[in-house]
């Protein structure tokens, strides 16, 4: 008994995924459904959506991180204040473009505020080697002050 194994087929979009994808948009354009990839084109879709919410939670850890080390660490605060202000603008930027794009992404920033922070404690932790125990493991501060570009949790006198 000798079966042969037939190799899988490449799809073009295994092959060239920029190819592809320019294929599907023709299709969708011509409205041309019988031939769409659907399998793949589906699965490109979920995909844009996690990765917005994944972008999203991760400027939020970042902003997290950067509150706290304006709050906690004095040592570096005076020298470092004006780049970790930059890097909070930046990060609120970046939030409000995918909020102005897909504004129920609100939601998840929401439910994911407390583990945005932890994870940003954790980030300003290893950076920092302040104690632990000098941070607290709950925000001190809200997600929209988190948000306002007016409020930093520390400013120069």
């Amino acid at each position: 008994m000798n079966a042969e194994v037939q190799p899988k087929s490449m799809s073009l979009y295994d092959t060239d995924f920029q190819c592809w994808l320019n294929q599907t948009v023709q299709q969708l354009r011509a409205q041309d459904f019988n031939n769409l990839d659907l399998e793949n084109l589906i699965e490109e879709i979920e995909s844009l959506g996690r990765s917005d919410k994944r972008a999203i939670s991760s400027y939020l850890m970042r902003l997290c991180e950067h509150f706290l080390k304006l709050q906690y660490w004095e040592s570096e605060r005076e020298r470092c204040f004006r780049g970790w202000r930059l890097e909070i603008v930046n990060f609120r930027i970046q939030i409000q473009s995918i909020l102005k794009d897909s504004p129920s992404l609100e939601n998840h920033l929401q439910e994911n505020f407390l583990l945005a922070y932890k994870n940003g404690r954790k980030l300003f932790l290893n950076a920092s080697d302040l104690d632990a125990h000098l941070i607290p493991l709950e925000p001190v501060f809200t997600l929209e002050q988190a948000l306002d570009e007016d409020w930093l949790p520390w400013r120069p006198a």
